[in-house]
């Protein structure tokens, strides 16, 4: 399993009891944090996406209810493989049928992409500024995404190209040479980043990753990776798609990001 995440990017974990448990424990609050005026913000897409960030009460942990701990298989990789952090208060994404539309201040091109080519992206580069520049604002250490309700296949999953955290890392690697790492947050790594999710778009395998509650995904911090549309015939309840997501900081900074396995 740790040969086949570095050589693709990613990694699928099968039902596991504790996960299970931690899932059924973080399903109310995560309910409640859709519905809850402090997140309202965080409905967007026309109502079709809840993006929920930080929307999860969790402690460090990641326990949610204070008695179940964030624990299985997908986390003792993780701690095999990065070792154990704090975590930050999770993201709850909630994808409803009808989905994409257009995000408040998208404009057809955008919306082109997200429906398109699933809104790909590599975490922690957000755009910026008029001309959308991009930088590490947020070096993160992996994702971890825990699905919380029952969906379909087709509803909506999350999509990740087969080994494009190899090309992506190149690119950010070569783009941040020679920078001084108290400073590689700053560098614009736009150019590298659109020529090298070309040569993603090309070259790799799009993958759309299916998961019920007790089952885990983790993904390389730098793969390419985005949501796929709600199919014509998918199916949820009505919690819609619900997935659970934790990026930790990295330690290091960008400097760590771009260096760590």
């Amino acid at each position: 399993m740790v040969e086949a995440f570095h050589a693709r990017g990613w990694v699928r974990f099968s039902s596991d009891p504790l996960t299970r448990a931690w899932a059924r424990s973080a399903l109310p609050a995560a309910r409640a944090s859709v519905t809850s005026p402090a997140h309202a913000p965080w409905l967007d897409c026309k109502g079709t996406w809840f993006i929920g960030v930080d929307a999860l009460p969790n402690d460090p942990t990641g326990c949610v209810d204070g008695l179940t701990p964030l624990a299985g298989a997908a986390m003792n990789f993780i701690a095999q493989e990065y070792g154990l952090q704090p975590l930050h208060s999770g993201q709850v994404s909630v994808i409803y049928p009808g989905y994409p539309q257009a995000r408040r201040g998208e404009g057809e091109a955008a919306l082109r992409y997200r429906r398109n080519r699933d809104a790909a992206h590599v975490d922690g580069l957000k755009p910026s500024g008029p001309d959308r520049r991009r930088h590490v604002d947020e070096p993160h250490s992996w994702i971890l995404g825990l699905p919380l309700t029952k969906a379909s296949p087709t509803a909506a999953p999350m999509v990740v190209w087969d080994g494009s955290h190899k090309i992506m890392a190149d690119a950010f690697r070569e783009a941040l040479k020679g920078h001084d790492p108290a400073t590689m947050h700053k560098v614009d790594v736009t150019d590298a980043y659109q020529a090298a999710r070309r040569e993603v778009f090309e070259t790799c395998p799009r993958v759309e990753v299916h998961a019920q509650p007790g089952e885990a995904y983790l993904l390389h911090r730098h793969c390419l990776h985005g949501v796929a549309p709600w199919g014509a015939e998918a199916a949820a309840g009505p919690d819609g798609r619900m997935i659970a997501y934790f990026r930790p900081e990295m330690p290091g900074g960008v400097a760590g990001w771009i260096e760590s396995p």
